[in-house]
């Protein structure tokens, strides 16, 4: 039989990143496998606010390159079926009504066991499970029930979720034999901590993949992060294309214990994705970015400073507060540039006549001025790096007096002249 998988987020938000990481391997595990990844949204209304989750849900899997096989579906279109199944278990004695609601019996001796993909063999007391609502007194089937029925109706082989779900697992096993359907196979996949060993929260950082999109990461980025939180191909290798994902991922390789989300190691392996990033690409995504975060900065001169920061960001939104000097005004304090009046001075009147006006020039005739000073590079540069960006740390200080242009790197000097006395 054909690997079939799906992902069944709640429509309560933005989509969580331990449920994208959560999808990426059931989405690793079909492409791999050559077979469906299913999309399902586990709703039980037709709020705007759900219409408005599952757009958003869509929207984040597109955007990390996760394609879904066929149509999504919805847990509300199937509980006209699922109340007619538990009417029949009703029937068959395997389940009974309890205040107007329909609860399924569970066994009361011996064990229910599966053997876990990740986890190896797991078995349950039966005494310890209760007996289950199937169906509400309002009618609506609830998610122990909903799911695993969903999950025969669909033809799911595989369920690869959190394990978190690991209590519900021995109930809707139970479910699916009563109704007389194969068992899919489970693999329950290690939660999410954040560096201190806590459960990842709000307090960690980004939880939404929304949040790291419009914090500057990029969608291979977090494709390769996350296939890395709780898989591993070998202990060793960290860069991986979405190809060689696909390629290599395999459950086995999935490990049980807690995966720990490190923010840290994230912008260094986005800060690598970045500069592998052709220039071309590179600028064109900053300007996406920006649009797309409120930015209506020339296109064009963020398109030339892009060689300028390539290798200096780590993340697309670095950028606006690295390179935002290039389309504003800065306002330099008198206390950074404290003693640096005479390279201010020697610099507004070597640059007022410099030809050509371009990096390679601009440097040697500066680094002159300062020699003539009897001042260290950094002792004549930084006065300078503050008067032109506004910053201490900056992109290279010739080539952004080059694309500043003349007028505006004299007026920011002569401005800063101006503080300083």
């Amino acid at each position: 039989m054909a690997v079939r998988v799906r992902i069944a987020p709640s429509p309560t938000g933005f989509l969580h990143i331990g449920t994208a990481r959560t999808a990426l391997f059931n989405w690793l595990f079909a492409r791999h496998e050559g077979g469906e990844f299913r999309l399902r949204i586990e709703n039980t209304d037709t709020s705007r606010e759900v219409a408005e989750a599952v757009d958003q849900i869509q929207d984040s899997l597109r955007w990390l390159g996760l394609d879904w096989d066929g149509e999504h579906t919805f847990q509300l279109d199937r509980m006209d079926d699922c109340r007619k199944v538990a009417e029949q278990l009703v029937a068959d004695g395997k389940a009974y009504s309890d205040d107007g609601a329909i609860r399924f019996r569970m066994p009361n001796e011996g064990s229910t066991a599966w053997d876990d993909v990740v986890r190896g063999r797991v078995e349950v007391a039966n005494e310890t499970i209760e007996d289950v609502v199937l169906v509400r007194s309002d009618g609506r089937p609830t998610y122990n029930f909903a799911s695993p029925m969903e999950d025969v109706w669909d033809g799911i082989t595989h369920v690869i979720r959190g394990d978190d779900h690991i209590s519900n697992t021995p109930k809707q096993l139970n479910i699916i034999r009563a109704v007389g359907a194969e068992v899919p196979v489970y693999a329950h996949a290690p939660m999410l901590f954040g560096t201190d060993g806590k459960k990842l929260s709000k307090r960690h950082g980004a939880q939404a993949v929304e949040e790291f999109r419009e914090a500057g990461y990029l969608p291979e980025t977090m494709l390769n992060f996350l296939a890395l939180l709780g898989w591993a191909p070998d202990g060793e290798t960290t860069i991986m294309s979405r190809d060689e994902l696909i390629e290599r991922f395999s459950l086995e390789r999935v490990s049980p214990s807690p995966s720990q989300f490190d923010y840290a190691k994230l912008d260094w392996m986005n800060g690598v994705y970045i500069r592998e990033l052709p220039l071309e690409d590179f600028a064109h995504r900053l300007v996406l970015w920006l649009g797309e975060n409120g930015y209506e900065w020339d296109a064009e001169l963020v398109a030339r400073t892009a060689p300028l920061v390539q290798e200096k960001i780590a993340k697309l939104s670095d950028y606006p507060g690295f390179a935002g000097f290039f389309f504003g005004d800065v306002e330099p304090g008198a206390a950074d540039l404290d003693g640096g009046g005479p390279m201010l001075a020697a610099a507004e009147e070597t640059l007022a006549s410099l030809e050509p006006f371009e990096a390679e020039a601009i440097e040697a005739a500066l680094r002159a001025a300062a020699d003539g000073l009897g001042l260290k590079p950094r002792q004549a540069f930084q006065p300078l790096r503050i008067a032109v960006t506004g910053s201490r740390v900056s992109p290279g200080l010739f080539e952004s007096m080059e694309l500043l242009g003349r007028d505006v790197t004299l007026s920011r000097i002569r401005a800063a002249a101006a503080v300083a006395a």
